[in-house]
């Protein structure tokens, strides 16, 4: 067990936490914040995006105590952010979203996106989508919600 403490959706977290145990797994089952998706638990698919210190991460590959001293945030952490609630808003709208497994990492990772794009086409929004599996939408709904989110939000 390894002393640890870190900021998780606006609130400081300080615990003793096993060293082995992935960010997924700790916010998961100790935590009960199951927004955060556990697909192939080896990187690949995305379901698990969450931020570190704003930075997407796979947490099925980051050791909870690798947060010591950061800043983390979950799917549940965003409900009352604005661009977010653009970004949902556009996912309904543009029909994006299908079973929802996927929909969590893929949030997370639309808002990446638009903030380090202002108006990404089509070709980048797939490029940077490249790392999260969505196995239900073929993906058209989800680049054009991310077009039309970063329209509306970017101006």
């Amino acid at each position: 067990m390894t002393s640890t403490s870190f900021c998780l959706n606006g609130r400081e977290i300080a615990q003793e936490i096993d060293s082995r145990q992935s960010l997924a797994d700790y916010v998961r089952e100790t935590l009960n914040l199951t927004g955060t998706h556990l697909g192939c638990e080896h990187g690949a698919c995305g379901a698990c995006t969450v931020e570190v210190d704003g930075t997407p991460v796979r947490s099925c590959l980051v050791l909870a105590v690798m947060c010591d001293g950061k800043n983390v945030e979950t799917i549940e952490g965003t409900r009352t952010d604005e661009a977010m609630n653009i970004i949902r808003r556009n996912f309904r709208e543009k029909h994006a979203l299908q079973c929802g497994f996927c929909t969590p990492g893929m949030l997370l990772t639309a808002r990446d996106i638009i903030r380090r794009h202002r108006a990404p086409n089509d070709a980048e929004i797939r490029a940077e989508l490249s790392g999260q599996i969505c196995r239900c939408t073929g993906y058209m709904g989800i680049v054009a919600a991310i077009k039309s989110a970063a329209v509306e939000i970017n101006g």
